[in-house]
């Protein structure tokens, strides 16, 4: 039968349109594509956090009814080469203003040596079915020398500590400092000093689709199709390129509908890249789903940092200079090299005016899961830092919270602002737009303002109920480069194409720009087609990541908008014998400014353009209109927002009930409203699991302790508030349509806000909460700590 070679979806009906889903390929997840042949692949991994490779004995695995093939490490080694660490390297402009020290291990696909964490893959089973894979699997024998496990950054770097890479003597991986003013004297000469120390704690993104991979090599053209559920299609390209040894030309990388990314999945993974190299080997298709239990053991944590702050004020609580030392336990590897780290330290500051400031983080690698961006990305780690410091300076001096954050935040009138450091591309950091003092008086209007809630705290109070009113405030650099990619095309018909780089895991970007694209023609939305995640469809692009799609993807849908449009005035021009000076866009149509009737449609134009004897195009003008334009961002837009969070504590059971959340936000202009609210409300319920539910314990071997559903804790639809959102929408000048990043920003705040406010609610006992998660038991060990029944 004529196709019957080519993939097909099984298990959901088609959603999208039909075109679209043509000219993708998508419209199903990974775990749905059936391509005949198709082989299933199943990882042995270590049950050991640390130890020495031994041997790994396949033979009575590849005896197995149905196994194709089973590679360990030490075979491999000799295949291809090691993944790269450090993916998302520095720009020299930073390297030579930063003093730093950066070591980046290079992660094997299959261990060989060493194992590093619980869950690292040994060897990989290929089978005809999952089945048999799976109990080949069972058969492969790993003998393992164990090691002493590093689980605590901290004693990671301890004198006699085993060390993960030996090749480095030592777990410290990375060190920067990033500073301005003069701290040490500043601090030396503050009024009033103040240290505490704190610590972010070890979760991560969970999207409701585990990873997944599904590999096929074409020998008649020597090319390989990876569909993969990442958020980085391009990047899994560039690498699979090199470990096949192929032009990435000849390997294209799908992402199909992604069930949810939020960092996760944002780079590339051992497994996005052996599964095509197996693959190819064998000669068939090569298909590896994630199991929950396998993603809650191998797919990337998060966060997981500890703070030593020492913070300088004066009566008023000014801050006079801020100093943090910060260690980052990255995990076994370092996928990213030191991005979560320097975000961490420049979004320290947040919307603050601080002279003199300085952040040194230690980047510490422990037997546990590498450690990668999720949601914020270092960011929700620097405002509990910054955000509990101010509840704290309020607290030492007797003033309102929200007041010491007012009289230390940058106004309006004094933006753009330059803030003394660089950002991690390498320019300097400038507050481009804003009002921070806005944000934060537009969330406390919102709840009637200080006094009336401390009146009605008091009032409770009376009748034995604490309430606690908690406020954090942030900024957040979106929009990153170096590039993001757009293509316009003006289809036959009259309709558009339109592909970028970006990679959509249900944010709506289809919907987003095709709102972009339709009012920068004069179209409806409708008539735009919209397809992400396809190599084969644009040539370059960096990904979705970092709240940056929607900034630098609307700018080069711009500007290959500006190119394209020029082109088709001058065809339309052409038709109607008019320059194209005197035209304009019209509901899908081209006509002459000040005379209604002169016009053709967008479809005439393109078919007026296409190539041959009858062409229309005037000359110089090329056949087809189509354009692709790589926007390059100057540097980042600077989104802002304040939470507030109104709580309860029940002092007989520690539970925490939140009665009120609201979110002053500015993400520059709002494109689509709903799909705004969704990005913050979704990122503040994840940053409230994180604040108050979920948590990656491992015991002292290294052994994750919560490695199911069962004992990983996720918030439930009852566990969330409902979020009272207010926009501020300051344009954002740096980009056409002055608009801002919005993914991250809904999950920055939460634990600080929730901290602050069970503090607010506690402040007659005094309790200090400095750590994250905060549980109901955490709640009452401080209580009876502070009334001397417990330790």
């Amino acid at each position: 039968m004529p196709g019957e070679d080519r993939p097909r979806f099984v298990g959901r009906s088609m959603r999208r349109r039909e075109d679209q889903r043509l000219l993708t390929g998508r419209g199903q997840f990974v775990a749905d594509l059936v391509v005949p042949g198709m082989l299933h692949a199943v990882f042995v991994r270590s049950q050991v956090a640390h130890g020495r490779l031994r041997s790994v004995d396949a033979a009575a695995a590849a005896a197995m009814p149905g196994v194709v093939r089973v590679l360990a490490g030490a075979e491999l080694q000799t295949l291809v080469p090691p993944v790269a660490g450090g993916q998302l390297a520095l720009p020299a402009k930073w390297r030579s203003h930063v003093p730093h020290r950066i070591h980046v291990p290079q992660q094997p696909m299959l261990a060989a040596d060493k194992v590093r964490h619980v869950g690292e893959a040994v060897a990989l089973v290929v089978a005809e079915t999952r089945d048999q894979a799976l109990d080949a699997a069972e058969r492969v024998t790993v003998d393992i020398e164990p090691l002493d496990a590093v689980v605590d950054a901290e004693a990671a770097l301890a004198p006699g500590a085993a060390i993960l890479h030996e090749e480095f003597a030592t777990n410290l991986i990375g060190e920067f400092t990033a500073e301005k003013g003069a701290v040490a004297a500043a601090l030396a000469a503050a009024p009033h000093r103040l240290r505490r120390r704190f610590h972010t704690h070890r979760y991560a993104g969970l999207p409701i689709e585990c990873r997944g991979v599904v590999g096929a090599y074409d020998q008649r053209t020597d090319s390989v199709t990876i569909w993969s559920a990442t958020q980085v299609v391009h990047s899994v390209r560039r690498a699979a390129a090199t470990v096949l040894r192929l032009p990435e030309g000849r390997v294209r990388c799908v992402a199909l509908d992604v069930g949810g990314g939020f960092g996760t999945k944002g780079h590339v993974y051992p497994e996005d890249l052996l599964i095509p190299f197996v693959a190819r080997l064998v000669g068939r298709p090569v298909r590896w789903i994630e199991e929950r239990q396998e993603h809650l053991l191998c797919s990337c944590h998060s966060r997981d940092q500890l703070h030593e702050v020492e913070v300088g004020f004066d009566d008023t609580g000014r801050v006079t200079a801020f100093r943090d030392t910060f260690l980052v336990d990255c995990g076994a590897w370092n996928p990213i090299g030191i991005a979560i780290a320097y975000n961490t330290a420049v979004h320290l500051l947040g919307p603050y005016r601080i002279a003199n400031f300085a952040a040194t983080a230690r980047i510490v690698a422990t037997s546990k899961v590498p450690n990668a961006p999720y949601r914020g990305a270092g960011r929700p780690e620097a405002a509990f830092a910054m955000e509990r410091t101010m509840d704290l300076i309020a607290g030492a001096l007797g003033l309102e919270p929200t007041e010491v954050r007012r009289r230390n935040m940058i106004g309006p009138q004094d933006l753009p602002l330059p803030m003394g450091l660089p950002y991690r591309d390498g320019e300097p950091i400038v507050y481009d737009s804003g009002d921070f003092p806005g944000g934060l008086d537009k969330a406390l209007q919102a709840i009637g303002g200080v006094a009336a809630f401390r009146a009605r705290q008091a009032a409770a109070r009376r009748q034995g109920r604490f309430l606690g009113l908690g406020v954090a405030s942030y900024v957040e650099g979106t929009g990153i480069g170096p590039f993001e990619s757009a293509l316009v095309r003006l289809e036959s018909n009259g309709s558009f194409t339109v592909s970028s780089g970006a990679s959509a895991q249900g944010q709506g970007m289809e919907t987003v720009f095709a709102q972009v694209v339709a009012d920068l023609w004069s179209v409806e939305p409708e008539d735009v087609t919209v397809a992400l995640g396809d190599t084969a469809l644009v040539a370059m692009g960096l990904g979705t990541i970092a709240s940056r799609s929607t900034v630098n993807v609307s700018a080069a849908l711009h500007h290959a908008s500006e190119r394209l449009r020029a082109r088709v005035f001058a065809v339309a021009g052409n038709l109607l014998e008019c320059a194209p000076a005197d035209l304009e866009l019209r509901r899908g149509k081209v006509g002459v400014v000040g005379a209604p009737g002169m016009e053709v449609t967008l479809a005439a134009v393109a078919q007026a353009a296409r190539p041959g004897w009858d062409h229309r195009r005037p000359p110089g003008v090329d056949a087809g209109l189509e354009e692709t334009y790589y926007w390059e961002p100057p540097t980042v837009t600077w989104a802002s927002a304040t939470h507030l969070a109104l709580v309860e504590v029940d002092l007989a059971s520690g539970a925490i009930a939140i009665e009120r959340y609201v979110v002053a936000h500015d993400c520059g202009v709002v494109v689509n409203p709903m799909l705004v609210e969704g990005q913050v409300v979704g990122g503040m319920v994840q940053g409230l699991g994180g604040t108050l539910f979920e948590e990656f314990v491992y015991d002292r071997q290294g052994q994750l302790l919560t490695g199911s559903l069962m004992d990983y804790a996720l918030p439930r639809a009852a566990d969330a508030p409902a979020v009272e959102l207010l926009h501020q929408e300051i344009p954002s000048p740096l980009n056409p349509l002055g608009v801002k990043g919005v993914g991250e920003g809904g999950a920055i705040a939460p634990p600080a806000a929730i901290a602050n406010a069970v503090c607010d609610a506690l402040a007659e006992f005094k309790v200090e909460i400095n750590a994250t998660p905060i549980k109901p038991e955490h709640i009452l060990r401080a209580l009876d700590r502070l009334a001397g029944r417990g330790a």
